[in-house]
């Protein structure tokens, strides 16, 4: 069989070829123009410089330097390959070992830590910048949180209800509640204060579980500071009934201590307006001998066992005749109390 060599796409039959004629274009010429011709170094190249080249060429050939230096220095050693410099890393000091110091010690240390701290530690705004930070050093570790609990609950006074005026005043849940038992059983002080509501006393002023007031078992004195005295005249027309204060203040304090485990001695304090004499003082006392506590005295007021009822800040009036009859009278005013308006009348 013989096969057809004509090409396949030959040209037709009876067709004429057509000339090749060359494409032009219609600009032979560059066009002029007015303005300027860049010049090459106003714009940045695409192809590398000659100085990179250069500058490559050096850098390869430094490289290749370096390596040779470094084999060649590596043929010296015994089997021993080359390390890369590395700066000697800084090793850390030996810590010092707190616990290794005699508790004496510690407990200056413990002393001076919390020495910013308030001695009276009440419900308020302030104790998460004065206290709450310094109480993440008991988290170092068991022994330190066992010395750090003891020695800060135990050296200070722990006030039983809220006396900081808003929310915390009103507050359900006093700064007793909020401690933890291993806490409430270092305690060594705490503060009731009265007369803050005296017109109408916090819902959250009562003694209840959740005070944990049997927890407080290294408890021996209960302290209770008495800001005003209701029954005073200078509260008359104020005050919601006659008694209404003081039978509510008698009834609390029998409730703390009677919770109270170990309490053994009620201090009482006031400030200089309270007289003992009073029908407040007179009512707190008498619960303090039914219940068998030692009384004792604080140092603000300054009283005494041997206090006569007369009160200091009182003014003394004594009556005198003179030889020829003439009758005066003779007013010993304490100084601290400006006398005014005081009419003798012989």
């Amino acid at each position: 069989m013989v096969r057809n060599t004509t090409p396949r796409w030959g040209p037709r039959s009876g067709a004429m070829p057509r000339a090749i004629t060359p494409i032009t274009s219609a600009y032979t010429t560059p066009m002029g123009s007015s303005y300027p011709t860049p010049l090459a170094s106003a714009y940045a190249s695409a192809y590398t410089s000659e100085a990179e080249l250069d500058n490559e060429g050096d850098a390869v050939k430094a490289d290749g330097e370096l390596e040779e230096a470094t084999n060649s220095l590596a043929a010296l050693t015994m089997d021993t390959p080359l390390r890369p410099f590395r700066r000697e890393r800084k090793v850390p000091r030996t810590p010092f070992h707190f616990l290794s110091l005699p508790s004496e010690l510690r407990i200056k240390i413990y002393e001076y830590f919390f020495d910013n701290a308030e001695d009276i530690i009440d419900l308020g705004p302030e104790n998460y910048k004065r206290t709450h930070k310094k109480l993440g050093f008991m988290r170092t570790c068991r022994q330190i949180h066992a010395e750090a609990t003891h020695f800060f609950y135990g050296t200070r006074t722990f006030r039983l209800f809220p006396t900081y005026p808003g929310k915390h005043f009103k507050s359900k849940k006093p700064m007793l509640a909020r401690l933890k038992p291993i806490q409430r059983q270092c305690i060594t002080s705490l503060e009731l204060r009265l007369g803050p509501g005296w017109n109408a006393p916090p819902r959250g002023w009562v003694v209840n579980d959740a005070l944990g007031l049997t927890e407080c078992i290294s408890l021996r004195t209960l302290t209770v500071f008495v800001e005003c005295d209701p029954s005073d005249a200078y509260f008359k027309g104020f005050r919601r009934s006659d008694g209404f204060y003081e039978t509510f203040c008698r009834r609390l304090l029998a409730d703390v201590v009677k919770a109270l485990p170990e309490v053994q001695t009620i201090q009482f304090d006031a400030w200089n307006s309270v007289k003992k004499s009073g029908a407040m003082m007179r009512s707190l006392m008498e619960v303090a001998a039914q219940l068998n506590m030692e009384i004792a005295w604080g140092p603000e007021r300054g009283w005494t066992d041997a206090d006569e009822p007369d009160e200091q800040g009182q003014a003394v009036l004594q009556a005198q005749t003179s030889e020829d009859g003439t009758q005066f009278v003779d007013i010993a005013v304490p100084p601290d109390v400006f006398a005014n308006n005081i009419v003798a009348v012989a």
